[in-house]
């Protein structure tokens, strides 16, 4: 049986201490904040990140470097005998298309598995590939099993405040005046390749009602309408707003019995762009 080590990104939500604790490697997306670079969870941590949005600082993302990523690589193939990497979407980041143009040069020891996810689907995506190397898969069946159900996966996001979509040019300063004064809430939505709007709410409540809807919608003509915790998987993800997390949660067991929902952050590389304050849910239908 060969032996596969599973390499994920920060975007995943897995922190560095979990990685080790779940026998997996997390490569650090770095972050650029007033022209110095930063390393999510080695030198940036979840409150200085918001900390420092908070105040208004010039806050960039970019991907790996080149040299870190094979730095990884060729370290892990010291002990193991193939990798399993699974990047943020190509959709989102261009560190995919990097990752797969330079695993040509290691052709049958890394597959790249580009499945469409982020945040707490990719950390679910990392989980999987570890369980079927567990079960004996080599990495090449695991990266097919993958991308069996990329496209089975959403998540849905409600925003607190505009500004940072308006800081990033995704909406304009009228729109974002227009929807401070209404007191909007957006419901975007990740699936596939993108961050597109959803729907608008007025209140967080309406919020949360849509985009739990939204899940059932997609329970029901995309995952076999079997909402049972057999088929998929059910998880919350915030950009600093833990508390309210816990509570949505709840929320979602009601309608959802039975299910372990799993919180984590939101990815830093989203919370870029969305700010803080948010809560999503996110549902994936399970690798059978």
């Amino acid at each position: 049986m060969k032996k596969i080590a599973i390499v994920t990104d920060s975007n995943s939500g897995v922190t560095q201490k979990q990685a080790e604790d779940l026998g997996i490697y997390v490569l650090p997306m770095p972050f650029t904040i007033n022209e110095h670079t930063f390393y999510e969870d080695i030198d940036l941590t979840q409150e200085q990140f918001y900390e420092r949005l908070k105040e208004g600082a010039d806050i960039s993302t970019s991907q790996p470097s080149i040299e870190s990523l094979l730095e990884l690589w060729n370290k892990l193939l010291c002990t193991y005998d193939q990798i399993i990497h699974i990047p943020m979407s190509s959709g989102l980041s261009g560190s995919c298309a990097t990752a797969m143009a330079m695993a040509q040069d290691y052709e049958g020891k890394v597959f790249v598995v580009d499945n469409q996810r982020i945040s707490v689907t990719q950390r679910q995506s990392a989980l999987d590939a570890l369980e079927l190397a567990k079960q004996g898969m080599d990495a090449e069946k695991i990266r097919e099993k993958l991308l069996q159900n990329k496209f089975e996966s959403t998540i849905y996001i409600t925003l607190d405040t505009l500004k940072y979509l308006k800081k990033g040019g995704r909406i304009t300063p009228a729109a974002a005046a227009l929807g401070t004064i209404l007191k909007l809430k957006p419901v975007l939505q990740i699936q596939g390749e993108k961050l597109d709007a959803f729907a608008k709410a007025r209140t967080v409540k309406q919020a949360k009602s849509i985009m739990i809807e939204a899940i059932k919608k997609d329970i029901r003509e995309r995952f076999d309408n079997d909402p049972s915790p057999e088929n998929v998987w059910l998880a919350v993800a915030h950009t600093d707003n833990l508390e309210n997390a816990e509570i949505f949660r709840d929320e979602l067991l009601k309608e959802f019995p039975n299910h372990k929902i799993h919180i984590d952050p939101l990815s830093l590389s989203v919370s870029c762009h969305i700010g803080p304050g948010a809560l999503a849910v996110a549902c994936t239908k399970k690798l059978k």
